[in-house]
Formats: C-alpha cells, sequence, structure tokens
C-alpha cells in the first residue's frame, strides 16, 4: 500500500504544535527506518506568509486547491469556536470528504468539520473546554467528550492538544499496522493514552515502571495477556481492595479494569499476526483470549475485521 497524501489545513495565528503533529507522527525522521513518510502539505485559504501564535511566520506552499487531491484531509486547529469556519474552506471539505477523502479533525479544527456539515448525524469529539459550545451550536452532532479521539471510517475526530498525537497514531496503525504505529509511538516517546474511539488499533501503553504499585501491576498484566486475570486477583497483586483497585485504575486509565484488558489482548494478538505465522489458535491462546471464537469476536465487534484479513493486510514479509 502507498503512502497516503495528507492536506494540513493552517490558519493565521495557529499554534504550532497542532500544526506539527500529523508531520510527527506521519512524516520524515532522521535517520529513516519506522516507516515510509507519507507526503504532507500545509495549505492555506491563500498561499503566503501566516503569523503562528508563537510570533513567527511560516510559508505556506499551497492554497486550498490541494485538498481536491489529498488522500487525507486534517484540521488541527481553530482560531474562535464561536465563529463559523469561512465559506471557501466549508466548501472545500465538504468537496473532500464528498469524493472520499478521509477527513480528520483535532481539537478545534472539529469545529470547522462541523461548520461544514460533516458531522451532522455522526459522534465526535473536541477540547473539554469547548463542549458546551459546541452542543449549542451543532446539535445535530452526538459529541462524545470522554473520547481521545473518535472514529467514524471517513471521518475522524481527536480531542484536544497531545490527543491529536493518538488520533495520528491510531490513524497510522489503521493503515500501516500496529507493528508500525508502536515503533512510530516509541520513536517519539509518545505519552500514555486510554481507548480512543470505536476501531482500537493502538496498543495502550502505561507508564514506565516505578514503585507506584498500580503502574507495576499494569506493566506485570501487560506483559502476560494469556493469564487469566481477575479484578480481585489484580488488587491484591496491587495491594489494594477492589474498590480502591477500581476507583484508582479508572482514574489512571479512563476505562475499566475489563475493557483495558481486551485491548492490551487485542494489541498482543495484533503483534502476533502481524509478526509470527502461528495459527489462529496460538493467537487466541498467546493473547489471553483463549479460543478462536472469542478472538473473532472481538476482532469483529472492534475493529471490524476478522484476524485472517488482518494478517493479510498487515503482515510483514517474512
Amino acid at each position: 500500500m502507498s503512502a497516503p497524501s495528507v492536506a494540513v489545513l493552517a490558519f493565521e495565528g495557529i499554534s504550532p504544535f497542532h500544526l506539527a503533529v500529523p508531520s510527527l507522527v506521519w512524516g520524515p525522521e532522521s535517520p529513516a527506518g519506522d516507516m515510509e513518510p507519507w507526503p504532507i502539505t500545509v495549505v492555506a485559504v491563500e498561499p503566503g506568509r501566516l503569523t503562528t501564535s508563537a510570533g513567527y511566520s511560516i510559508d505556506v506552499p499551497a492554497g486550498l486547491g490541494t485538498l481536491a487531491e489529498a488522500d487525507i484531509v486534517v484540521v488541527p486547529w481553530w482560531s474562535d469556536p464561536e465563529t463559523s469556519a469561512p465559506s471557501p474552506v466549508a466548501a472545500a471539505l465538504r468537496a473532500a470528504h464528498e469524493r472520499g477523502a478521509l477527513v480528520v479533525g483535532l481539537c478545534l479544527g472539529v469545529f470547522a468539520l462541523a461548520d461544514a456539515g460533516i458531522l451532522d448525524g455522526r459522534a465526535a469529539t473536541t477540547h473539554w473546554k469547548w463542549v458546551e459550545t459546541f452542543r449549542r451550536r451543532f446539535p445535530s452532532v452526538e459529541l462524545r467528550p470522554e473520547e481521545l479521539y473518535v472514529d467514524e471510517g471517513d471521518v475522524v475526530t481527536g480531542a484536544g492538544a497531545t490527543a491529536g498525537i493518538d488520533t495520528c497514531l491510531h490513524l497510522l496503525a489503521r493503515t500501516a499496522g500496529q507493528v508500525v504505529a508502536n515503533r512510530v509511538a516509541r520513536r517519539i516517546v509518545a505519552a500514555p493514552h486510554r481507548p480512543g474511539g470505536q476501531a482500537q488499533f493502538i496498543e495502550l501503553p502505561v507508564p514506565a515502571a516505578d514503585e507506584d504499585p498500580l503502574t507495576t501491576v499494569m506493566s506485570w498484566a501487560r506483559s502476560h495477556p494469556d493469564a487469566q486475570h481477575s479484578i480481585d486477583d489484580l488488587a491484591a497483586r496491587a495491594h489494594m481492595s477492589r474498590s480502591t483497585f477500581t476507583r484508582s485504575f479508572r482514574a489512571r486509565t479512563g476505562t475499566t479494569v475489563h475493557s483495558w484488558l481486551v485491548a492490551q489482548r487485542l494489541a498482543r494478538a495484533r503483534q502476533l499476526l502481524e509478526t509470527t505465522s502461528l495459527g489462529i489458535d496460538a493467537v487466541a491462546a498467546q493473547s489471553g483470549f483463549g479460543t478462536p471464537a472469542r478472538l473473532r469476536e472481538h476482532f469483529a465487534t472492534t475493529l471490524g475485521t476478522t484476524p485472517t484479513r488482518y494478517r493479510v493486510e498487515f503482515s510483514a514479509p517474512r
């Protein structure tokens, strides 16, 4: 599969951090090796110089016409949640989506997608601080502010700031596979994150091991996905009561113990499918699902595919 072309839409006063996130995850690295870089073009309403929120300027080489050719269109930022995106921007976003481009909104950039009508009747997320503004302006969108990212197939939205990294890693794994996304995440020292959207392709990292008992237990459980973990056993390993453990776990990860364990097992299964020739029975056993039927059930529910199809699409040459 060839690398998809990406257009990242910039506006006057844009945050350099938000603008850089897609390039950080998908762009070229030095030294090369973790992935084939995706060609990325920064686009503005009109080509030329834009001032960033950091006070320095950038030269933007392309105009909105680039959106008509890109495989992926990203809006990483928007200046004012109360102000509608300019009509030419909304029209270009709609046209890109209608012709089949994957459209991505990060942080307040989700507002621009909603202004274009792309999110009507869909689920989405955005920065927590502007949830009520978003709901007031776009009542036809099912907002999920508790999510880091929401994957609707041809439209993906991410929450604020560093959640954009999670979103881009998710899309990288959706396109290039789990192993590639894991390598890139390690290279950029991606922060731990919780499950994000409907299709969880990204491995859920945990904090580096230290003296924190919860961290130690999470690291142990993650390295032993084939063990039969019960909440009571994990709580005992952390020297906590069941209620304290589950409360602390949700505070740390933003999800339940069961959901987190399923995500770890899916991550292990994906890694085995990509990097080994083990049969489905063995993959199911080593990833902790036990039976091929349970493995297929979770792949269908969470990833929308089968283990066999996933292997065909993402397995590395051996």
